[in-house]
């Protein structure tokens, strides 16, 4: 990594941190890019004390803003001309109703939405690197998720926070997918990885305010993960590998062990839904619309190949076309 740049969002605590540490170990510079600037200045400071010739920089994120997202990839981009690897990892599980400060609902918005946003806007300094690593961390959640990109933005139903992060993280699958179709059809020498880190003890599942049902439900996520979970230095595996490792452009990985909770990483099917061509070119339109920023370095060439698109757009037979309804309403009122 000696001379390359990693940008780390989330990279004040848990995997993001670790991954931090890890890349900075290597000789990467690392530019830190998190909401909290105190935080993200200890995170700083602990990992120059641990490697004292770090190149570490930080930049505050605050994914939830896309104001904020614009102001953070310009200062990125003047202070490093090439990007060498992008990992978008920051995450978060809010409550029932709570939105971004653009008005959308908050784990769609921070999870998926601030980070198409920041990729879109770090996109030439990622073209001009040599072989530049797009990572965008998902989760083994995104299987229980609702195939409705339409819906996402502004949830019909907001009273279960568990299924707006599953499908977050769902949609954290499809534009990877879908990022890497395109980086296909373009031509051009970068990749898309997705991985997942399994359960880890980050900051996630932290205690906070809120509704009684929520409060409940994080006690018991955080009761089980006392069991099953492993520590953050593990779950940062996945992210060091897609970011290092010789891996095909549009890879998922992830833990292979306790339903893909924790142990050695390795190759990941995810699901029908997350493969599915036409949803993910739908969420694809919508977050064009929604962050105003339009990837357009990548749309000269953007014709999926067939065999492309035959490969993204596994949904199970017996399902059907989940996405027939979604287009209607796309095309519709609502």
């Amino acid at each position: 990594m000696q001379g390359k740049v990693a940008v780390i969002t989330g990279a004040n605590s848990g995997i993001g941190y670790n991954a931090a540490r890890q890349l900075a170990a290597a000789g990467a510079t690392v530019v830190l890019a998190c909401r909290h600037p105190g935080r993200m200045a200890d995170a700083a400071r602990a990992i120059r004390n641990a490697h004292p010739n770090a190149d570490i920089r930080q930049v505050t994120l605050d994914l939830g803003s896309l104001q904020s997202v614009k102001a953070a990839a310009h200062a990125i981009t003047n202070d490093h001309p090439h990007i060498d690897v992008l990992i978008n990892n920051a995450g978060m599980l809010g409550e029932p109703g709570w939105r971004t400060l653009d008005g959308v609902e908050s784990c769609f918005g921070v999870n998926h939405l601030g980070h198409f946003a920041l990729t879109g806007l770090l996109l030439d300094g990622l073209l001009v690197a040599t072989d530049a690593r797009i990572v965008t961390v998902s989760s083994t959640a995104h299987r229980v998720a609702n195939l409705d990109p339409m819906d996402w933005p502004n949830p019909r139903v907001t009273t279960d926070t568990f299924r707006t992060y599953a499908a977050s993280k769902l949609a954290n699958l499809l534009f990877a997918y879908h990022l890497h179709s395109r980086i296909t059809a373009a031509g051009v020498a970068m990749r898309s990885i997705a991985c997942q880190p399994g359960w880890a003890t980050t900051k996630l599942l932290s205690p906070k305010a809120g509704s009684v049902r929520h409060r409940a439900g994080v006690a018991m996520l955080r009761a089980i993960g006392t069991i099953i979970a492993q520590p953050p230095e593990a779950g940062a595996r996945p992210l060091l590998l897609a970011a290092t490792a010789d891996l095909a452009s549009g890879t998922y990985i992830g833990p292979t062990r306790w339903w893909r909770t924790r142990g050695p990483v390795g190759l990941e099917t995810s699901s029908s839904d997350s493969r599915n061509a036409a949803a993910a070119r739908l969420l694809w339109d919508l977050s064009v619309e929604l962050a105003g920023v339009d990837f357009a370095q990548l749309s000269t060439r953007t014709a999926v190949p067939s065999a492309v698109q035959d490969g993204l757009n596994e949904v199970g037979s017996g399902h059907g076309n989940p996405c027939t309804s979604i287009m209607g309403q796309r095309n519709g009122s609502r």
